[in-house]
């Protein structure tokens, strides 16, 4: 399996640590070490031998120094975008790419930001994925959920699985970003699972789905990755799960559950490291928290201590300490785009 990570996103949720500089894909929120590295680590572990990371151009070379630095570089392909025009786009940079090799190979595309508890269900379930896109199949992954959660959006499987491969369902429908009461509803009714954006299928099966539903992307696919880059301007602003996931009569999916996270904002912290006794998550090896619950604080250089707070949000970097009401980390793009108005570009 050729390995696709889309890795242009900003992550505006998770500032101050995610800068446009710095954004979520090379910060260290777990064992310091990148997300981007823990994706690479974990797509190499279960067997992918070629990698393809795209990205933005002004982020090149931060990704080309971090990819310098593995011992699996030359596994490793960077193609970046001149313009970042959603996933759908970026896709196509990779199917341009690969448009005059082997169209047999199946491609696996994954978000650069994702964590991944354990590697070994992963590996089972892409495995599963890959058996249906040889079936020329276009396959996703459906994270089983264990809380109604109204941040991700929704794929619906149906009753019947996918030819002689069981665990692998045709898909009903996609949904968006859900109010609580109809989030509530889709866990109950067993057949609704989180998107979470890791979509696997043959080049061939990819292209001739570009081919039917966004022809206009197609076009320029076929005529190899230069002219691609050159056509990027022209190109529509469009997602994957919307240009192709939610027409395309190919869908289906795998129904997981290996200790997926993510991590779209602060809140999610709580998903990667064990609480206190009071329900503190505390990411930093110097942070005392006293007559305290229900906080989030990242430490990086200087002492965090919390006494008598609850509900907090306390993000400490080398240069900005964010305090924050805890239910707010979800607007942290709200107070962004008011620093930008403010023309605060030091902070951004």
């Amino acid at each position: 399996m050729i390995s696709a990570i889309l890795a242009g996103g900003k992550g505006l949720r998770l500032w101050p640590e995610s800068r446009q500089a710095r954004p979520k894909q090379l910060c260290k929120f777990i064992n310091n070490k990148s997300m981007l590295d823990h994706t690479i680590d974990r797509l190499i572990a279960i067997g992918s031998q070629r990698i393809i990371i795209i990205t933005s151009d002004d982020l090149l070379p931060d990704i080309e120094n971090l990819v310098k630095k593995r011992s699996d570089a030359e596994s490793i392909e960077i193609l970046g975008e001149p313009l970042g025009k959603n996933t759908a786009p970026a896709v196509g940079l990779v199917l341009a790419k690969l448009y005059h090799e082997n169209q047999d190979e199946i491609l696996g595309i994954f978000p650069a930001d994702h964590h991944v508890l354990d590697i070994g269900a992963f590996k089972e379930s892409i495995g599963l994925a890959m058996r249906a896109a040889e079936q020329h199949h276009l396959v996703t992954v459906g994270i089983s959920p264990d809380r109604p959660e109204t941040g991700f959006g929704y794929i619906e499987k149906t009753k019947w699985e996918i030819g002689e491969i069981p665990g692998a369902f045709q898909v009903y429908s996609f949904y968006e970003k859900p109010d609580m009461e109809t989030a509530k509803e889709y866990v109950a009714s067993g057949q609704h699972m989180w998107n979470a954006g890791i979509y696997i299928g043959k080049v061939s099966t990819l292209i001739e789905e570009f081919k039917r539903y966004l022809p206009e992307i197609y076009e320029k696919i076929t005529k190899g990755y230069e002219e691609y880059i050159k056509s990027y301007p022209q190109l529509p602003n469009i997602s994957l799960d919307y240009g192709i996931a939610e027409k395309s009569e190919r869908m289906a999916v795998v129904p997981a559950d290996f200790g997926w996270c993510d991590l779209g904002s602060w809140n999610a912290m709580a998903e990667l490291y064990k609480p206190d006794n009071m329900a503190n998550i505390c990411a930093g090896n110097d942070i005392i928290a006293v007559e305290s619950n229900n906080c989030i604080a990242k430490q990086s250089e200087k002492t965090l201590i919390l006494f008598g707070v609850k509900d907090l949000l306390v993000i400490e970097t080398d240069d900005v300490i964010l305090v924050s009401d805890r239910n707010k980390a979800q607007n942290i793009r709200d107070l962004v785009e008011n620093l930008e108005q403010q023309k605060r570009y030091d902070l951004l």
